[in-house]
């Protein structure tokens, strides 16, 4: 498998029985559609937290699991990244990307993230190219707008407070 480009897929909520939240779901889709057209390895984040995964799975387990139902094979996963939060997906991805000749990254996570994605991801993945996918969500998501006023918090932390890694 040619390791230049990793499809990198950012977790998101999960119940606790450990069936993947229509972000995670929209998100697994979009990595799925861009795997038909160009077969590339996938980097799978998350592990366990309060605010997301109270389930007996890591939350890169369950988006790995649903890739490989619809056809992804398993030798196209790179190692998980057992991470709890975005900054923590940036260290344990770049953890797993030193381990191969990766040059670019297609990040994938929704539209209300992407901007924080892209702050914390510059910052500690600098030596790789990415391009930032941020999905869009059809479908009515009742915590949308707490999530958005999150993100708002969330970056203008960083701005006030930097990094911290």
């Amino acid at each position: 498998m040619n390791f230049q480009e990793v499809l990198l897929v950012l977790g998101s909520p999960n119940s606790p029985d450990g069936q993947l939240g229509a972000i995670a779901i929209d998100r697994v889709n979009y990595c799925w559609e861009e795997y038909q057209k160009k077969a590339r390895p996938i980097l799978c984040t998350g592990g366990f937290g309060a605010h997301f995964n109270t389930s007996p799975w890591a939350h890169s387990t369950l988006l790995k699991n649903d890739l490989m139902s619809k056809g992804v094979p398993e030798h196209a996963f790179l190692p998980l990244a057992l991470s709890a939060n975005t900054v923590d997906d940036a260290v344990k991805s770049k953890l797993v990307l030193v381990d191969y000749p990766v040059k670019s990254l297609v990040i994938i996570t929704s539209a209300y993230h992407v901007a924080r994605v892209e702050l914390v991801f510059d910052d500690i993945l600098s030596d790789f190219s990415k391009q930032y996918i941020g999905i869009e969500h059809l479908i009515e998501i009742p915590e949308l707008e707490t999530l958005k006023a999150h993100e708002e918090q969330a970056i203008q932390q960083i701005k006030w407070n930097g990094l911290y890694y």
